[in-house]
C-alpha cells in the first residue's frame, strides 16, 4: 500500500476552491431545488403544457432540476475533500453540468425563436408554433445535449493522489489533466451548445425589439411581457454562459498548446474558470425568473398558490369557497367576481343578481350597457388572437 501511494502524484491544494464551491453550490441547491420543483408542479398540475412556450420551459426546468439533484454529491466532495463514489458517478455529475448548461442555452434559444416567429413572421412560419413541433424540437435538443456531454465524461474522471501518509480520490479536477484529443470535442460542443444559441438569441431579440418599436412602442401589456422575457433571456446568457464558455475556450487552447503561455498565466486562467463554473451553475436558479415574469398563467398560479387558492387552467379563474354565507365565489383572471348559491342537498346553482330593483328604471328605459374596454386594434405584424406567451 505504501509503495502504491509513493507512486502517486502529490495532491494539489484546492481547499480555497472547495470552500468557494461549497458556499456557492449550497445556495444554488437550496433555491434551485425549490424553484424548479415548484415550476414543474405548476406546469404539470395547472398549465398542462398547452402552449409551445410552456413546453420549452417545462424541458428547461427538467434540465435545471437534473443538475440540482446532483449537487449533494458535489457538496460532500467539497466539504470532505475526498470523492468516495467512484468514477461512474464522477463522470455522471460532470456530464449533468454540461447537460444543464447546453440544455439551458438551447431551450432559451427555442423560446426566443418562438417569440421571433410570433412577432416578426406570424403568418409565414405559423406552422412552427404547434405543440407537436415543439415536442419534436425538444427531443432533438435532448439528443444533442446528451451527445455534447461526452467530452465532460472523458474529462471528469476520478483519480487518486498522495496526501499525508495515504491517498485520496479526487473528482471535478479534470481540467488539469485533460488530453489534447479532447479539444475538438470541446470546440464542437461550444459551437453547437453555446455560440449558435448566443447568435440566435442576439439576432432574434434585436429583430423583435425593432418590430415592436416600429409597431408603435412597447406600452401594451403584451409587448411589455415580451420585452421582459427577452431581457431576462439575454441577462442569463451574459451573466451565466458567456464568462464560463469564453474562459473554457481560452483554457482549452492553452492546454492543447494552440496558444503558448507561461504556467503562471495558465494557472490564473484556470482559477478564473473555477469561478465562472459557479456563474454557469447559477442559471438553474435564474431560469424560473423567465417563467414568473414572462408567463401570465405561471405568475397568476404562483400568486394563487401563495394565497391558498386553486387556479382553474381551463377558465383562468381561481375558486375560493365562502362557507359562512353559503355561496361559492369565483374570481376571474380580470378581477370580476361571480357568486352562486349552494342549496342544502343540491348542486350549486348560479343565481344572477336582480337587474332592477323596485322604483328603478324599467328595462325599456334603461341605457344599453357600454363595454368596459374600448375595442382593441391588432398590432402591426401581430395577430390579435395570438398571445405573447
Amino acid at each position: 500500500m505504501e509503495n502504491t501511494s509513493s507512486n502517486l502524484s502529490v495532491c494539489e491544494n484546492y481547499r480555497f476552491n472547495h470552500k468557494l464551491h461549497l458556499v456557492g453550490y449550497s445556495v444554488i441547491f437550496s433555491f434551485g431545488l425549490f424553484l424548479n420543483l415548484l415550476a414543474l408542479y405548476i406546469f404539470l398540475r395547472y398549465l398542462r403544457l398547452k402552449s409551445v412556450v410552456s413546453i420549452y420551459m417545462f424541458n428547461l426546468a427538467i434540465s435545471d432540476l437534473l443538475f440540482t439533484l446532483s449537487l449533494p454529491l458535489r457538496l460532500y466532495y467539497y466539504s470532505q475533500h475526498h470523492w468516495p463514489f467512484g468514477t461512474l458517478l464522477c463522470q455522471l455529475s460532470g456530464s449533468l453540468f454540461q447537460i444543464n448548461m447546453y440544455g439551458s442555452c438551447l431551450f432559451l434559444m427555442c423560446i426566443n425563436v418562438d417569440r421571433y416567429v410570433a412577432i416578426v413572421h406570424p403568418l409565414r412560419w405559423r406552422h412552427l408554433r404547434r405543440p407537436k413541433v415543439a415536442r419534436l424540437v425538444c427531443i432533438a435538443v435532448w439528443i444533442l445535449i446528451l451527445m455534447g456531454s461526452i467530452p465532460a465524461a472523458r474529462i471528469h474522471l476520478s483519480n487518486d493522489c498522495r496526501y499525508a501518509n495515504g491517498s485520496i480520490s479526487r473528482c471535478f479536477e479534470g481540467f488539469s489533466t485533460w488530453e489534447k484529443n479532447v479539444l475538438p470535442l470541446i470546440v464542437l460542443a461550444e459551437i453547437l451548445g453555446f455560440l449558435l444559441p448566443l447568435v440566435t438569441v442576439a439576432y432574434g431579440s434585436g429583430r423583435i425589439f425593432h418590430e415592436l418599436c416600429r409597431a408603435g412602442g412597447t406600452q401594451s401589456v403584451r409587448r411589455q411581457k415580451t420585452v421582459r422575457l427577452l431581457i431576462v433571456n439575454l441577462a442569463i446568457f451574459v451573466i451565466c454562459f458567456v464568462p464560463y464558455n469564453t474562459t473554457l475556450a481560452i483554457y482549452g487552447m492553452m492546454k492543447a498548446n494552440v496558444v503558448k503561455v507561461e504556467e503562471d498565466t495558465r494557472s490564473s486562467v484556470r482559477q478564473v474558470l473555477v469561478v465562472t463554473v459557479l456563474l454557469a451553475s447559477l442559471n438553474c436558479t435564474l431560469d424560473p425568473l423567465i417563467y414568473y415574469f414572462s408567463t401570465e398563467g405561471f405568475r397568476n398560479t404562483f400568486k394563487k398558490l401563495r394565497m391558498g387558492q386553486g387556479w382553474d387552467s381551463e377558465g383562468g379563474t381561481d375558486r375560493t369557497l365562502v362557507r359562512r354565507s353559503g355561496t361559492t365565489r369565483s374570481n376571474s383572471s380580470n378581477g370580476e367576481a361571480r357568486y352562486s348559491t349552494i342549496e342544502k342537498g343540491s348542486p350549486a346553482i348560479k343565481k344572477d343578481p336582480p337587474s332592477f330593483k323596485k322604483g328603478s328604471l324599467s328595462p325599456e328605459k334603461a341605457q344599453p350597457a357600454q363595454p368596459i374596454c374600448p375595442p382593441v386594434r391588432p398590432l402591426r405584424g401581430i395577430p390579435i388572437q395570438d398571445s405573447a406567451i
